[in-house]
């Protein structure tokens, strides 16, 4: 898989702080030329929610991008996307099982240990993270920092997804390290966010990762 090099994540509590909901945001990122999006909802999945999943689904393939469901296998078949699963979720063979060969499936890893044996999982990226203090996640898992990711970078052969803490200020540091891409949260949303901000956003992180990595 190839994957784009910014991974932007549609974190609904993040949305919902900032006033501006989970389809606007999505709509904006696409036409701002996201390459994929991840819808990350950690909390009851009610009607409301997945209809709200839906249309950005429905925009997703209008637009041929991938959307990826965070944790959530049953929720990412009946909306026909892929999935992202933590240490504590679904193990990832099972994750293959339930979805088929074709979905793409990504896996989170924190440290060294796990990175070196999501390699050996039926996925097709492997994220590893925080890789800088973040606010978007209760409780995680100590901060990597880039030097771990450059070290540990040929530990995996699956494109690495680099995540925490990400900004426009660090991001082109990350990938330098290795990583293939950058997954993103807060980094995308402005304080009071519109669709054309949030379009101009994505926009802003597009440009300044067209630059060459050297």
């Amino acid at each position: 898989m190839i994957l784009p090099r910014l991974y932007p994540i549609l974190d609904t509590e993040s949305l919902t702080e900032r006033g501006v909901t989970l389809e606007t945001a999505a709509a904006a990122f696409l036409e701002g030329g996201a390459g994929i999006l991840q819808i990350r909802h950690k909390l009851h999945w009610s009607r409301d929610v997945f209809e709200s999943a839906k249309q950005v689904a429905r925009l997703c393939r209008e637009a041929g991008t991938p959307l990826i469901v965070n944790d959530r296998a049953d929720f990412a078949m009946l909306l026909e996307a892929g999935l992202h699963v933590g240490q504590d979720d679904l193990a990832p063979r099972d994750a293959r099982g339930l979805l088929g060969p074709g979905a793409v499936i990504g896996f989170s890893s924190h440290n060294v240990d796990q990175l070196s044996a999501a390699g050996g999982e039926p996925v097709d990226y492997v994220a590893f993270g925080p890789v800088f203090p973040t606010a978007s996640k209760r409780n995680p898992d100590p901060v990597v920092g880039v030097e771990q990711i450059r070290r540990c970078r040929a530990l995996v052969e699956k494109p690495l997804v680099a995540i925490g803490g990400i900004t426009l200020e660090n991001a082109l540091d990350v990938l330098r390290s290795g990583a293939d891409s950058v997954a993103v949260i807060a980094g995308l949303l402005p304080q009071a966010p519109t669709a054309r901000s949030l379009r101009e956003r994505i926009e802003q992180w597009q440009l300044l990762l067209k630059i060459e990595i050297v």
